[in-house]
């Protein structure tokens, strides 16, 4: 059963919240201050997490700069400011996805559903264990780029030997570029493909987080030779 954690401050909305939430079957916890939903998610360990943007304590812009630097887990920011700006610093900080209040229920728990599922897709991908024919599990082999290393066992990707900080759109991003090895692949087919056919945001996402990742994993970022540009169509990784 999926956990959710729900960060809100407006009693009535986490009510309203905790009830369809319940109802489709996950377990639900709460926060109603940024400190508290710090120390909730550190201990929930939530396979997903709803965000408030105005909060005690905290703000959920911070409270998510944070939370991505520890963990893995989807976080879709709510907020009652409109703003294209806000929208921005969002995915800067790490968020996954932005819903403007009012929402519909409807399509909050479609987005939860999409990016719930495209997690498991991407652990099932890049998951620690395969089956050999008499059924005994194996371990997933890494994915090695000379000095560039992506392990599954760990969900981590390694450069020179360290660990990279990436966020989770960057390193399921780099997932799938680095299973489509010197294939061109278009835009709108990586949008998809990582972010889903139901993400609101247009293509400029994925541009923006190939930046993100050749800033971390390219030896001069202005002059790629890991995440190539395919002029006119999209982008091709060379290892």
């Amino acid at each position: 059963m999926d956990k959710i954690l729900i960060v809100e401050d407006e009693p009535a909305l986490i009510e309203t919240l905790e009830y369809n939430l319940s109802r489709q079957g996950y377990r639900v916890t709460t926060a109603q201050d940024g400190f508290s939903a710090l120390a909730m998610a550190r201990q929930a360990h939530p396979d997903l997490i709803l965000l408030d943007v105005m909060l005690p304590g905290l703000d959920g812009f911070e409270i998510c700069r944070i939370l991505r630097q520890e963990m893995n887990v989807p976080i879709l920011i709510l907020t009652a400011r409109d703003d294209e700006v806000d929208k921005i610093v969002g995915l800067e900080v790490g968020a996954d996805d932005y819903l403007t209040k009012p929402f519909s229920m409807r399509e909050l728990l479609a987005r939860i559903k999409a990016h719930l599922r495209r997690v498991r897709l991407i652990r099932e991908e890049m998951g620690s264990e395969d089956e050999t024919p008499n059924g005994t599990a194996i371990t997933q082999r890494k994915l090695v780029f000379d000095n560039l290393v992506l392990d599954p066992d760990r969900h981590e990707v390694l450069l020179n030997g360290n660990v990279l900080h990436l966020k989770p759109k960057e390193y399921e991003l780099l997932v799938f570029l680095a299973h489509n090895r010197r294939i061109v692949l278009g835009r709108d087919l990586i949008l998809e493909r990582v972010w889903g056919w139901d993400y609101s945001g247009g293509s400029r996402t994925v541009d923006v987080h190939v930046r993100w990742l050749r800033e971390k994993i390219e030896v001069d970022p202005a002059d790629p030779q890991r995440i190539v540009t395919v002029r006119g169509t999209g982008y091709r990784f060379e290892g």
